[in-house]
């Protein structure tokens, strides 16, 4: 990514945490608000997660597409400012809960009115510049726009959620002919969608912040980009998947992790030049500005189960195309603003792969507190931030950890006195004496979770790996949480850690400027 001396830092909260009195955070009123505070901090960056339809579970990482956006996440008032709903249909929501999402409840009250407006939108004028503007976007985005509209639409009106591998209709033409008309709802929502997110966007752009997205490398199995693709992944006769992903047996699990999603046919992507990839990271380039990629390593290699085994025990390593594939990327591409996930067991093949397309990769703090075989305090842990080199963005932990606070007060005595020690704090401030020094660090990068930021406990946790529950991916806040003091005490860190995005060159020009002023 970058090569400059420039050190960056931000903040990793999204969308759907924002409260709001619709029972889920979108791009409204809350979001822009977000970024004012985060513009305060002094920081430059905003990390969300993915930010495509979510499916059973509500993981984003399970999106029902990865070219498209979550409906859910569209701002009604904005709908109502454009004449498309009634002001009183809104006024009066369901009383959600605080502190969480209720996915269920929150689909039951938005998807009727997003409908609707979408409906009204579609009897509009035709020769209005909106209508325009939505023609453009459908043709634009014909490749993965309307088998998308029509798989949204089968779900909701034919199947009633039972997953596609048990329908009747196929991707065909006939299919997509039959259905058109009524896909236009969800074409509609899509284009609204995209509107407001553009404008949040060029919002934070305006402000000198950056958006980084995320993507994970494998695709939901339950998901219109396998409907509409399955010759891309490895199936039977059947056209039944074959194999799918996870990862092999462990110290913390003995089976392996199988995790369900369909593998790809890399053969074929190779055949045709890595071409729904290609449009697949252009797509995630509209929405932002830099892209984390989930589970990078298998680019290089990836462990691969047999559909039908229950466990991932009986898996094997398979060779993934990884350098003629950034090669494609970067060739149609140029170079890829990508933040490679490399957790978890690594080679020298996959650091090479990394290094070799300039891409950083991460540390994670909480990780850096191990023990040596006699018991002792390990120093040389790679996690820790005195041992972490400039090509890596530095988190405290990400979405799949606990929060800071939550994590310290979940060690045993002996392992609390460690943290102390290294920290050089008490209890009260252990928390951002672990930021500061994740600011201070030679990392080029440091993302910063926004729990952490309110010293929350693991009550704020979003998500907790391998389970399934009501709980993960619900995390909502006031954003008034974050209030004058937090703003001040973080731009703090990042004045004193010179994290705001600026070259030596830049700052000392500034510092110039300034003192002329005077």
């Amino acid at each position: 990514m970058d090569i400059s001396n420039a050190r960056y830092s931000g903040i990793l909260f999204h969308l759907t945490s924002i409260q709001t009195p619709y029972g889920i955070g979108d791009l409204g009123r809350g979001a822009y608000a977000f970024v004012d505070k985060l513009e305060r901090t002094g920081a430059t960056l905003w990390q969300i997660l993915p930010l495509g339809p979510t499916g059973y579970g509500n993981s984003p990482y399970a999106s029902r597409s990865t070219f498209a956006g979550n409906e859910l996440l569209i701002d009604i008032e904005e709908l109502v400012c454009k004449g498309w709903l009634d002001k009183s249909e809104i006024a009066f929501p369901p009383d959600f809960p605080k502190g969480h999402v209720d996915f269920d409840k929150v689909r039951s009250y938005k998807l009727p009115l997003l409908k609707k407006a979408a409906r009204t939108f579609l009897m509009t004028n035709k020769k209005s510049k909106e209508w325009r503007a939505y023609k453009a976007f459908k043709e634009a985005n014909a490749s993965w726009l309307d088998g998308y509209a029509v798989f949204m639409t089968l779900y909701d009106e034919k199947y009633q959620d039972a997953r596609w591998m048990r329908w009747s209709e196929k991707y065909c033409p006939e299919t997509l002919k039959k259905w058109d008309s009524a896909g236009e709802i969800y074409r509609a929502l899509q284009f609204f969608f995209l509107q407001q997110w553009l404008d949040l966007r060029r919002y934070a752009n305006s402000k000198g912040i950056r958006i980084i997205g995320d993507i994970p490398i494998f695709v939901g199995a339950d998901s219109a980009d396998t409907w509409s693709n399955i010759k891309l992944f490895k199936t039977n006769a059947k056209g039944e998947y074959s194999a799918i992903s996870g990862v092999p047996p462990d110290n913390f699990s003995s089976t392996g992790q199988r995790w369900g999603n369909p593998v790809y046919d890399w053969r074929v992507h190779e055949e045709t030049g890595f071409s729904w990839w290609i449009e697949r990271i252009r797509k995630q380039l509209e929405f932002v500005d830099i892209i984390r990629i989930d589970h990078f390593r298998g680019f290089d290699a990836y462990w691969e189960v047999k559909a039908s085994c229950p466990t991932a025990e009986d898996g094997k390593w398979v060779k993934a195309p990884g350098k003629a594939f950034f090669k494609a990327l970067e060739k149609e591409l140029g170079r890829l603003p990508i933040i490679a996930e490399d957790l978890g067991f690594m080679t020298e093949s996959v650091n090479r792969l990394r290094k070799d397309n300039h891409l950083p990769g991460m540390k994670i703090f909480q990780f850096g507190f191990s023990r040596l075989s006699d018991g002792s305090f390990n120093p040389y842990d790679t996690f820790l931030p005195h041992n972490w080199e400039e090509d890596f963005v530095a988190y405290p932990g990400t979405h799949d950890n606990q929060t800071l606070r939550g994590w310290f007060d979940s060690q045993d005595e002996g392992m609390k006195d460690i943290v102390r020690q290294y920290l050089g704090s008490n209890d009260e401030e252990i928390v951002w004496a672990f930021l500061t020094h994740l600011m201070q660090s030679h990392a080029q990068y440091a993302i910063i979770p926004l729990q952490d930021i309110l010293e929350l406990g693991d009550e704020a946790r979003m998500n907790t790996p391998s389970t399934c529950n009501d709980i993960n991916w619900s995390w909502s806040v006031d954003i008034d949480d974050f209030n004058d003091w937090r703003i001040a005490r973080l731009r703090h860190l990042v004045e004193i850690s010179g994290r705001n995005g600026l070259t030596v060159e830049e700052r000392l020009k500034r510092i110039g400027d300034r003192k002329k002023k005077e």
